[in-house]
């Protein structure tokens, strides 16, 4: 497509200069732009094509950055970057020292909150509020959050709050009936009745101007009726639990009708209040792939416009995921005490072979991970053996229940931690780095990390067999390709697995640093540096008598692990051989504590020096080092 009008916007200002018989065709080129960008570099793109005509409505009738534009998520927020000065750079999407994939404050003026993690956004929105409010400004404060959204508690808190405060707020409902997968719950289904049933607005004033047009009487009797029209409203629309919670209510509108989002837009800047504008889109909007197959085109990597196929090479191993999905199946099978349990993320989490095979014992609580532990929590008191597989990012928000509903009763849930370490293009938000430091502190917690797949079934089968909460972390992708046993194994808690001897020092590798620390030891023995390479296997309980031994005997010992270094797995064997007054060198290598940011796992495996060269050239290193002070003294 030739661009006639993007190429003229770099601001929203640009954008209103443009008339409103033009926009439909700004639209136009809004999702091809969209589309043959994402087609290159892979992104979030189902979300962002839904919200097209909205997110120009929004920029074309508010002043932001004055007026605040809150995003929940982010998903749906490419065409905000792109309308905002960053479509020159919109083809660097999620590429390392691009732009982000997600509204990141320190890009741009316009992005208000950094988001990834959805429910954020009205309670985001409800403190800009307030901060307006006592600063005596006038600027409008918008939340666009998605209908999954409203199933988070932070969401549905921040509704009761603004409510309740009763500041002039915007919240606007983009209903696609979707999050990553098809919605689940009860506040699902009540949107649905709302969105298959009548308007409620255009029915309130066919109620209200009828009593009015009562001769003489009509004014004093539309006071006097209010319990009325309420009463009419409830037949219509089953619960007005918006209403109820304090906001006005509007709609619901057809989020891909510009005259209709601009007319109620404006309506709605003259409402002093809390208003919620409840706006049904379509995840995918103008790409029939991603119509009709939402959840393949959420995240997309590249892939073939015409045909729809994804450019990647054939698989030499099967995921982390798949493996992970059937061997719930068959421990399910095996044990009918074993349920699945996920928010929002079947296909993600490998759970949606278990759902179909199992669908009385497998329950989508939406995204919800606070609900989904203690709902885990609630099961396992009476005998259940749940499984929560949840990307190991998003459990972070679950931590409180994690402490208390599970360890503090000693409950035997089991935490399935995919996406453990480096993800790669959605950055910060998403890697997932602080899940060893966060779950070796809790009490009762056994924390696992598998070398490879075959290991991983047979931790989840150690794990739902403990009667203890337990943990398995493992990493996004593929596995190595090891050949994978029909029969489960039982793993002795807290043993090691020692994997190559050496005279000249020892590595402790966890989880995906095995193999690549196993080769670096490979190559250092060709230059005549002889190491011990230890599987850890458990990060909780340690293999505190071989540790302690290989510490005792070896020159040096060197943790390896792909997560946060404070507080992660080489500080808890720093902590113990200093506990034992152990008098060895240690080299712990990690990722280091500060931000980090989206790109490539291999590259970002490559700069923090996770890799077989990193792991290598920091090994040296740290020998040369020791040998020069040996040399020095």
């Amino acid at each position: 497509m030739e661009y006639r009008y993007l190429p003229k916007i770099d601001s929203p200002d640009d954008l209103k200069r443009i008339s409103r018989e033009e926009l439909p065709a700004v639209a136009a080129e809004l999702r091809d732009y969209m589309i043959t960008t994402v087609s290159k570099v892979g992104g979030h793109l189902g979300s962002s094509l839904g919200t097209v005509e909205l997110t120009l409505a929004l920029h074309y009738l508010f002043n932001a950055p004055k007026d605040k534009i809150v995003w929940d998520v982010g998903h749906q927020a490419y065409g905000h970057k792109i309308l905002t000065g960053r479509r020159d750079r919109f083809p660097t999407l999620r590429q390392y020292e691009g732009i982000s994939g997600f509204p990141v404050r320190e890009e741009s003026v316009y992005d208000a909150f950094n988001v990834a993690h959805a429910c954020t956004s009205i309670s985001a929105a409800l403190g800009m509020c307030v901060a307006r409010d006592l600063a005596g400004e006038d600027n409008h404060v918008i939340a666009v959050i998605g209908d999954a959204g409203l199933t988070g508690g932070i969401a549905l808190e921040g509704l009761n709050h603004s409510g309740h405060l009763k500041r002039k707020l915007l919240v606007i409902l983009n209903d696609n009936e979707m999050s990553i997968s098809p919605n689940v719950g009860a506040i699902a289904g009540y949107l649905n009745r709302i969105v298959h049933g009548q308007a409620y607005m255009r029915v309130k004033d066919e109620i209200e101007q009828l009593v009015s047009s009562v001769p003489r009487v009509g004014k004093r009797l539309l006071k006097l009726t209010h319990n009325l029209v309420d009463a009419a409203k409830t037949l219509i629309i089953p619960g007005l639990v918006f209403e109820e919670l304090g906001y006005e209510y509007i709609g619901p509108i057809n989020g891909h009708s510009l005259p209709a989002l601009l007319e109620t837009l404006e309506k709605v800047k003259k409402i002093d209040g809390p208003v919620l504008l409840h706006v049904v889109t379509q995840k995918g909007k103008g790409y029939p792939m991603a119509e009709q197959l939402p959840v393949k085109y959420h995240g997309v990597t590249a892939f073939d416009i015409s045909t729809g196929a994804f450019h990647k090479a054939p698989a030499a191993a099967p995921s982390y995921t798949s493996v992970f999905g059937t061997a719930m199946c068959e421990l399910a099978e095996q044990d009918s005490r074993v349920v699945g349990i996920t928010a929002a993320m079947p296909e993600g989490t490998g759970l949606d072979k278990f759902a179909q095979k199992f669908p009385t014992r497998f329950f989508d609580v939406g995204i919800a991970e606070q609900h989904a532990i203690t709902f885990a929590a609630g099961l396992a008191c009476e005998g259940v053996r749940p499984v929560a597989a949840i990307y190991s990012t998003f459990l972070q928000r679950a931590y409180d229940q994690i402490l208390h509903d599970v360890c503090l009763m000693n409950l035997p849930v089991t935490f399935a931690l995919d996406r453990g370490g480096i993800v790669g293009a959605d950055g910060p938000t998403h890697h997932g780095l602080y899940d060893l430091a966060y779950l070796s502190a809790a009490p009762n917690m056994t924390v696992m990390a598998p070398k490879d797949e075959a290991e991983l079934r047979n931790m989840l089968y150690t794990s739902v067999n403990l009667g203890t909460p337990a943990a398995v972390r493992y990493p996004r992708g593929n596995g190595i390709g090891v050949e994978l046993s029909r029969e489960f194994q039982k793993l002795e808690i807290g043993r090691a697995e020692i994997l190559r001897e050496g005279g000249d020092g020892a590595v402790l590798a966890l989880g995906s640093m095995v193999y690549p620390c196993l080769e670096a030891a490979q190559r250092l023995a060709q230059e005549g540096l002889q190491l011990t390479v230890i599987n850890a296997r458990f990060l909780k309980p340690l293999d505190e008598e071989l540790i302690s031994c290989l510490a005792a005997e070896k020159p040096f010992l060197v943790t390896a692990e792909e997560g946060t270094l404070a507080g992660g797995f080489g500080a808890l064997v720093a902590a113990l051989v200093q506990d034992r007054r152990i008098p060895v060198s240690l080299l712990r290598i990690g990722v280091p504590d500060r931000i980090i940011p989206h790109g490539s796992p291999q590259l970002l495996h490559a700069k923090y020096g996770l890799d077989t060269d990193g792991i290598c050239q920091k090994i040296r290193n740290f020998v040369n080092t020791r040998r020069s002070a040996v040399h020095a003294f």
